[in-house]
């Protein structure tokens, strides 16, 4: 497969590992063999091989594979209910988020929500936020207070890819990075 198949490629299974219950299980492991299937009936060529690039050059490490390669599921960013393992974690004092200024009021009214996710992505660098906000727009940086949602009882994760995970973010832990 050329390099544009794989990137078209990797956005379907994105879809199908982080949005779709018809193969994840309540781990979000889905089997290769199901997978490749899918991703067969608009790319014929697609092999192992290829499914194994995309996971192993994905820049921002969406995808793990079991050990044994058999099973393959999405690192965070499911919509559908899944328990991924992740276990509690103590974030660094600050983590930041990366959004778009024509949403920069609603946030700053409402906090930071999960929308059609299960949790609010955060970065622990300013780079990595302001990438993730050029994807959706003019990108404007939000300060997380993190270490002051700890002490209030606010929980948090990694995931296998660094990406910091909670529930949400209520507006009074945000600072807009000028």
């Amino acid at each position: 497969m050329n390099s544009a198949e794989l990137t078209q490629a990797s956005r379907r299974l994105a879809y199908l590992l982080r949005h779709s219950t018809q193969y994840i299980d309540a781990h979000g492991w889905a089997q290769v063999s199901d997978i490749l299937r899918d991703l067969g009936k608009r790319w014929p060529s697609m092999t192992q091989a290829d499914l194994e690039e995309i996971v192993r050059t994905d820049s921002k490490g969406r995808y793990a594979l079991d050990e044994g390669h058999r099973r393959i599921r999405a690192n965070q960013g499911h919509s559908v209910p899944v328990d991924v393992g992740l276990e509690e974690q103590t974030p660094p004092a600050v983590l930041y988020h990366g959004t778009a200024t024509r949403f920069l009021d609603a946030i700053l009214e409402k906090g930071l929500l999960p929308m059609s996710r299960l949790y609010c992505h955060l970065s622990a660098d300013i780079p990595t936020a302001q990438v993730v906000g050029a994807r959706h727009g003019k990108p404007v940086v939000l300060q997380v207070d993190a270490s002051a949602m700890v002490r209030d009882g606010r929980t948090f994760y990694r995931s296998e890819n660094g990406v910091w995970l909670t529930a949400a973010v209520p507006p009074s832990y945000l600072t807009v990075i000028e």
